[in-house]
């Protein structure tokens, strides 16, 4: 990722040009969610797939 500005642009550039201001927040909503989640996963790790999926078999239902 680079700049805020730069993130801005891009985003826009991808919207179609009839998108309304609340498209806009919700998909700046969306990456600013990401970047975090992306962030606190390099900081503090993550789960392996296997491993999360263990921890969750007992609310999975085959």
């Amino acid at each position: 990722m680079g700049t805020a500005k730069q993130d801005v642009a891009q985003l826009l550039a991808k919207l179609p040009e009839d998108c309304t201001l609340e498209d806009v927040q919700y998909h700046l909503y969306v990456v600013e969610k990401i970047q975090r989640g992306l962030d606190r996963a390099e900081k503090e790790g993550a789960l392996p797939q296997q491993e999360a999926e263990k921890r969750l078999a007992k609310w999975l239902t085959e």
